[in-house]
């Protein structure tokens, strides 16, 4: 790897600086999904807005974390960079290009360049399928490697390089634990040679000491693959260890954007500020002495959202104000935006 590369590598991974190519460019992003009554004839009666106007930039290079409760779009913007959903409108920039007019033919070439980690280990690989076979798949698909002798040796380089022994190519899935099936997960996203992945709750589903040896592996594959990573999840100590920056998503809106260790440290938005005072502090003394603010009410139904700003029946600052006017995400520091008019 090149010293300009290198240069532009931050060794600390709450920074963005140095980072400055943008390679995926998100603009006002929608994804209404219709909700429809009726047997024969069905109609359309509401919409569920999953995503409701989102827009970000991802530099070459980093890992842009994702984080919000459950339900509140996270997935679903993975999903239409990916193409896997079609989105209502909106843009997704991709090499200047936006791909969200592309046809399924147009896709075939985009597909190399970005790939998926998905959530379960469990349900992403084919049961009937020995790992080797997953891996060359991809390969073969798209005639990357037409070879399939070279097609074996690419996938036990693979195997070897996500921390796996040759040998595990004449596995089946049944055969290996949830963190071996996940990092055969991350093999399978690596065959492509892709540019940009996206991680999808890419470690939840495994045991807290396998998340680690798993972020370590995704640091370690950035770095040494020049991988950029969309990195989406609900555990903000995870998002903390591996992101140059953070978005914060609530009821498929994006209310806050900064650098890592900036929006942890100085959290301007009141979700995030509920979010972070959630998160549990490892000493039980300072656990049991510390106050607790809990978030009042529930999540508002994406069917319905209120008017004005999302969360103001929740918020504990909110005024008459917010609930007529829609907040515009603006950056109130240098690299820190926030979706309030209260800040």
């Amino acid at each position: 790897m090149s010293d300009a590369v290198n240069q532009k590598r931050s060794s600390r991974t709450g920074s963005s600086e140095g980072f400055d190519e943008v390679l995926v460019d998100v603009r006002d992003l929608k994804m209404y999904f219709p909700v429809t009554e009726g047997v024969f004839i069905p109609r359309v009666v509401a919409h569920v807005k999953a995503v409701d106007g989102v827009s970000f930039q991802v530099f070459r290079g980093e890992t842009l974390g994702v984080v919000g409760e459950s339900g509140c779009g996270k997935t679903t913007t993975g999903r239409c960079i990916l193409q896997l959903e079609k989105p209502t409108s909106g843009e997704i920039i991709f090499y200047g290009d936006d791909i969200t007019k592309y046809d399924s033919k147009q896709m075939i070439d985009v597909r190399k360049k970005i790939q998926v980690i998905f959530q379960d280990p469990y349900s992403s690989l084919n049961p009937r399928m020995k790992v080797g076979e997953i891996l060359m798949e991809p390969m073969k698909v798209h005639n990357i490697i037409p070879d399939e002798v070279e097609r074996q040796k690419r996938a036990k380089y693979l195997l070897n390089v996500c921390g796996l022994a040759s040998a595990f190519a004449d596995r089946y899935p049944h055969e290996m634990s949830g963190g071996q099936r996940q990092r055969v997960g991350i093999a399978r996203a690596l065959a492509m040679d892709p540019e940009f992945i996206i991680c999808d709750e890419a470690v939840s589903a495994l045991d807290v000491s396998i998340q680690a040896q798993v972020i370590n592996l995704l640091e370690d594959l950035r770095d040494e693959f020049d991988l950029t990573y969309l990195f989406i999840s609900h555990d903000l100590s995870v998002v903390r260890h591996i992101s140059h920056r953070v978005a914060v998503m609530y009821l498929g809106n994006l209310v806050e954007l900064a650098d890592g260790d900036e929006l942890f440290e100085n959290p301007m938005h009141p979700y995030t500020n509920l979010l972070l005072n959630a998160v549990p502090i490892p000493d039980p003394d300072i656990e049991k002495t510390r106050a607790h603010e809990i978030i009042k009410g529930e999540i508002p139904s994406p069917i319905n959202p209120p008017p004005g700003c999302v969360f103001h029946p929740r918020c504990p600052m909110a005024v008459d104000n917010c609930k007529k006017e829609i907040p515009q995400l603006r950056e109130v520091k240098p690299g820190h935006w926030v979706a309030c008019s209260e800040v």
